[in-house]
């Protein structure tokens, strides 16, 4: 009875060593995707690569998770680009649709362009489109960011009515809003962050344009609950 034992334990052994051999016990780590579309805003502009808003959000989430968990951010934006520029630089990429999130902010160099306002209305929805379709087809997944106003930086002040470069920012941010709540789309207001630019000139980057990467901070303290609540 005990060497029937003793033997069967040893087929058990056998065959424990057997199956540990044949796994894979290594695991690749999850990762979350994320894109950025936009202009000077998203390329960030007169500072750092890593100061722009997409990086310091996508560096926020990393401290949210466990060192398994990575994240890949793309970026489509480039200074002067307007919602054509864009459209046209999407229509190049061979861009995929597994994004976990997307954000998009545009519309500025419109306005700045003197652009009919009619084109930023037809062409804003065809890229909120685009972004959902990169999103997994999931509007949950897309993020739309208010256009920050120029006007309260030195350039603005210097360069055109101040005022009337406001008033049309609102006009383009209102439109952007108005969309994205009857399509039940995110839509983030950081506008009246950059309109502290005078008041607060650590708000703006070096050229006395664009914002600085603490104002890009200020974007992300936003952003970074509503992206959490997004891909958790």
């Amino acid at each position: 009875m005990r060497n029937i034992i003793y033997f069967s334990l040893l087929v058990f052994l056998a065959f424990i060593g057997c199956s540990s051999s044949d796994e894979t016990p290594i695991t690749s780590p999850n990762t979350f995707k994320i894109l950025s579309l936009g202009d000077s805003y998203t390329i960030g502009q007169s500072v750092c690569e890593s100061c722009r808003f997409p990086e310091q959000l996508k560096d926020s989430l990393k401290l949210q998770f466990s060192l398994e968990t990575g994240f890949d951010l793309n970026v489509i934006a480039q200074t002067g680009w307007t919602t054509t520029n864009l459209k046209t630089a999407i229509s190049s990429e061979n861009l995929t649709t597994n994004y976990d999130l997307v954000t998009l902010l545009i519309g500025v160099n419109n306005q700045f362009q003197g652009k009919p306002f009619s084109l930023y209305e037809t062409e804003f929805s065809q890229l909120v489109q685009t972004a959902t379709n990169a999103a997994q087809g999931d509007k949950n997944n897309v993020i739309v960011l208010s256009i920050p106003d120029y006007a309260l930086t030195p350039f603005g002040q210097n360069n055109g009515n101040p005022e009337t470069t406001s008033e049309e920012i609102d006009l383009y941010n209102d439109f952007a809003e108005n969309y994205c709540a009857q399509q039940n789309i995110t839509f983030l207001n950081i506008t009246d962050i950059t309109r502290q630019g005078i008041e607060n000139p650590e708000l703006v980057a070096s050229d006395g344009l664009h914002p600085s990467a603490i104002a890009y901070s200020k974007f992300v303290e936003r952003l970074l609950p509503i992206a959490l609540e997004k891909i958790e």
